[in-house]
């Protein structure tokens, strides 16, 4: 073979490989996976995690597995506060987080808090579809770089203590655990109470050491963190409607493409529903069983301690609009 042969034999070899390499990386590339972090601070045994790997393994399923959600529960990529950094930073993709805690980038949506701002589940699931949710929610995406996909319905907020707390005048000078948000403080500070914060994995270990007389949680939560075997006394006050926001974090919802913003908010959604109707038959069915354990179950006169508290607090008192309030109670 002469040499021009050889060397045109091979050029061509060295462009065919060139073209192969390319094929195979742009193939690579198309399928290439994406894989996320989806972080909370809520036990396995929550429907909180449930729906969320429920949620992961569809958003996987949906896209054809360009997406795989790995979800970390238990604070075990951080407390409520550091999981809301670290969508920013991105070092989490996804995270179900109280709007106590979202509202350190935009107060007004922490409004929700506000005791006795809704009358039941049913009213709060009703916001979670209304104008003021979509416009709260949006004022939060813009100032933050995140995005809200869903609401979901967390449990009434009950309160747990060392001694029988049966009206708004057994509170005073009681001192009680409150979630690190401001939103939390109108309820105890109102009533006289003497308001801790502490991070929710450290709950359990501050009512057993005597840190604090009490803490408010729903009935599930108090349940799946065993307060009650630290607590005997069980107070039904609901002074507080809890929700969840799922949330995703502006580095990777920039990233997606429409339609696969679509399948992540509608799987989002769809596992919202499913934990809130978990969660409210699981209310009802907690007050049975926390009796049969011997816990004191304390049914209180809930007008009393609302009428107590709004006689003390309202809404701007803690940086909320009137006008978001407003909205909020008249949703029928």
């Amino acid at each position: 073979m002469k040499k021009r042969d050889i060397a045109s034999l091979a050029i061509k070899t060295l462009a065919a490989c060139v073209l192969f390499t390319g094929a195979a990386g742009t193939l690579g590339l198309a399928n290439a996976q994406t894989k996320l972090k989806w972080a909370h601070v809520y036990e396995t045994s929550e429907p909180f995690h449930k729906w969320s790997v429920w949620a992961g393994d569809e958003i996987k399923k949906r896209t054809g597995g360009r997406y795989e959600v790995q979800v970390f529960p238990a604070s075990s990529l951080g407390k409520e506060s550091d999981i809301n950094q670290g969508l920013t930073l991105g070092t989490v993709d996804i995270i179900l987080t109280g709007a106590s805690f979202a509202a350190a980038s935009y107060p007004p949506l922490a409004v929700t808090y506000f005791p006795f701002i809704f009358r039941d589940s049913e009213h709060q699931l009703k916001y979670a579809k209304s104008d003021v949710f979509r416009e709260l929610a949006k004022g939060y995406d813009d100032k933050s770089g995140n995005h809200i996909t869903a609401l979901n319905y967390y449990g009434a907020r009950q309160l747990t203590s060392n001694r029988p707390i049966v009206k708004p005048e057994d509170m005073k000078g009681l001192k009680i655990r409150v979630p690190d948000a401001p939103a939390y403080l109108a309820f105890p500070k109102s009533l006289g109470a003497n308001a801790t914060p502490i991070a929710f994995a450290e709950v359990y270990l501050a009512l057993q050491n005597g840190t604090v007389d009490a803490q408010e949680n729903p009935l599930p939560t108090i349940l799946a963190k065993k307060f009650f075997e630290v607590q005997k006394n069980i107070s039904l006050t609901g002074h507080i409607i809890d929700s969840l926001l799922t949330v995703v974090g502006g580095p990777l919802w920039n990233k997606l493409s429409e339609a696969d913003k679509k399948i992540f908010s509608d799987v989002m959604q769809e596992a919202a529903e499913k934990t809130g109707r978990e969660i409210i038959a699981s209310e009802v069915r907690l007050v049975d069983e926390f009796k049969k354990k011997g816990i004191n179950i304390i049914t209180v006169d809930k007008n009393a301690f609302r009428e107590a508290v709004l006689k003390n607090a309202k809404p701007t008192d803690y940086g909320y609009r009137q006008s978001d309030y407003d909205r909020i109670i008249a949703i029928k």
